[in-house]
């Protein structure tokens, strides 16, 4: 099938297969988009935006490198969350939880390159083995605004070419 798009299929048993079928994600649950409004598999991290819960007009930008298990968490100014200690914060545990809802545990526990899915938030954060590892919160910042400006886009029934890459149904 010269030109066909090819798809690989993860087996519980670690195997890999190859297909020309795409084969469907189960349907992500429901998360809670006011405490975690953003969160993303990007660039070898797991990534999101985490509302303070303390202020209204203060999110956190938290990740999680794959791989390594290194972390961070800082307000969107860069100031590191009081809470950061040997294994995360509260906003990383938010994060997990969401991306789980989002993405599902074995998505989500695969791209961290955890050897077994992990069916909490903290059973993964507690199998990464990672450290504090700082990261400025620009850069999924930005991303999260660019999010927010596609959310912003007034409805229509025409194709929106910036939006090609936003896979339905």
């Amino acid at each position: 099938m010269l030109g066909a798009p090819e798809y690989t299929v993860f087996t519980p048993t670690g195997g890999v297969l190859r297909s020309f079928v795409p084969h469907p994600r189960p349907q992500p649950e429901k998360r809670s988009l006011q405490k975690v409004p953003f969160v993303e598999l990007f660039d070898g991290r797991l990534q999101g935006v985490v509302s303070s819960g303390s202020s209204a007009t203060r999110v956190y930008v938290s990740l999680i490198e794959a791989g390594t298990g290194n972390y961070y968490c800082s307000t969107n100014n860069n100031r590191p969350c009081g809470g950061l200690g040997g294994g995360g914060c509260k906003h990383i545990g938010e994060m997990v939880k969401n991306a789980i809802a989002q993405y599902g545990q074995e998505r989500v526990s695969r791209y961290l390159g955890l050897p077994e899915p992990q069916a909490t938030a903290w059973g993964i954060i507690g199998q990464l083995g990672g450290g504090k590892n700082k990261v400025e919160a620009g850069e999924v910042f930005a991303r999260f605004l660019d999010y927010l400006r596609y959310v912003e886009l007034p409805a229509s029934t025409q194709p929106r070419p910036e939006m090609a890459w936003f896979v339905t149904g």
